[in-house]
């Protein structure tokens, strides 16, 4: 049997949350709820919901390739992220299957054996991956205090280095890092190193002191600025994200992507759902409310969390995660081990927060 390359025989392949219907086919049971994997528990935006189902009265259309640069959701975007500050142009914006699969472009195209890139641990693990898939080499800086480290991360950087990610808000530990830090890490990072902002979470941050990283895109450094339209907008299962960056950037990355790489309905729902205001002020306001009657909770229980700027909450525990993953998964509730004792649970609706702390305070008292 052909054998793969030694540095991808060594990677582990990424373990998505378990979907209900195979938990409920495991199991034998119904009624099971997912707070897994950080979607949105209200679904996607009407409006893409609406747009979606009007294409679908016509479907021969199904038969024709999608646009392959995605003009018009470019366009949208290019329109609505500019400002009297920031400039943002159609050639500025690079469309993904998801923001996802925009991480593993970057790499491809700016990373090869034997270079590095930097990152935090414990951080979204897609990136080792990916790094590491084309012969790279990762360097990852712990965090501090959940947080990344940006002055050792700038620190790690080398000649070597050709990219540093840094996911703010961070997944899976939910915190973000300030407009200073940000400021006094990008004057320590040298021209000629890639610096990708994934901003996964952007639209649910609350905090004012969350860095506008539109500025140091507007100053031409070297960023590549991550957003998705799985999370807020509750796209997730059409798999559709976008970078924002330097002209010269996004056409170097254009010539690794796939054509037609995000499909003809993804790109209709997201152009509808950039314009649904309503959909995320609510979808905000459900994840606040939601927030904080976990906190509430799990300060009854005597339990830590870490506070988030996300729709989900980190937890370390002081017993094994994955036991307390698969007792819950037989009380129906799906959550995420992210660490030997640290588990992530997304925010859901009132009714499933409730499950989900009824099942895991019977969960406990089994240890």
């Amino acid at each position: 049997m052909i054998k793969s390359l030694d540095y991808v025989s060594s990677i582990k392949p990424y373990v998505p949350g378990k979907p209900i219907s195979e938990l409920e086919r495991e199991l034998g049971i119904t009624g099971s709820i997912k707070l897994a994997s950080n979607e949105n528990p209200l679904g996607p935006s009407p409006k893409a919901a609406k747009a979606i189902k009007n294409f679908l009265k016509n479907a021969s259309e199904i038969g024709r390739y999608p646009d392959g640069g995605g003009h018009y959701l470019r366009s949208a975007l290019a329109e609505k992220l500019s400002s009297k500050k920031v400039s943002v142009a159609i050639d500025n914006i690079i469309l993904g299957n998801g923001s996802n699969e925009l991480l593993d472009i970057a790499v491809r195209t700016f990373i090869g054996p034997g270079d590095e890139a930097v990152m935090a641990a414990p951080s979204f693990v897609v990136y080792s991956m990916a790094v590491r898939s084309v012969g790279g080499v990762a360097i990852e800086v712990p965090l501090i205090e959940y947080r990344h480290d940006l002055l050792k991360m700038a620190e790690a950087v080398s000649s070597k280095t050709k990219i540093v990610f840094i996911a703010n808000p961070n997944n899976p530990t939910g915190t973000m890092n300030s407009k200073d830090e940000f400021k006094k890490f990008m004057k320590l990072i040298p021209d000629g190193v890639l610096v990708v902002l994934d901003e996964a979470y952007y639209e649910y941050v609350c905090d004012k002191d969350y860095p506008d990283t539109l500025k140091y895109f507007a100053e031409g450094r070297d960023v590549l600025i991550l957003r998705t339209f799985s999370k807020i907008y509750g796209l997730a299962g059409l798999r559709i994200g976008y970078g924002i960056t330097a002209k010269e950037i996004a056409a170097e990355m254009n010539k690794l992507r796939e054509p037609f790489n995000t499909n003809t309905i993804a790109q209709i729902a997201a152009l509808n759902a950039l314009v649904d205001k309503k959909h995320v002020k609510n979808s905000v306001e459900a994840n606040e409310e939601g927030k904080a009657y976990l906190y509430r909770e799990l300060e009854s229980m005597g339990l830590k969390y870490v506070p988030t700027e996300t729709n989900f909450i980190y937890m370390p525990l002081n017993i094994d995660s994955a036991k307390v993953s698969d007792a819950l998964l037989k009380k129906g509730v799906i959550i995420r081990p992210v660490g030997p004792k640290e588990i992530r649970v997304t925010i859901g609706l009132p009714e499933e927060n409730r499950r989900f702390i009824e099942a895991f305070k019977t969960v406990l008292t089994s240890f």
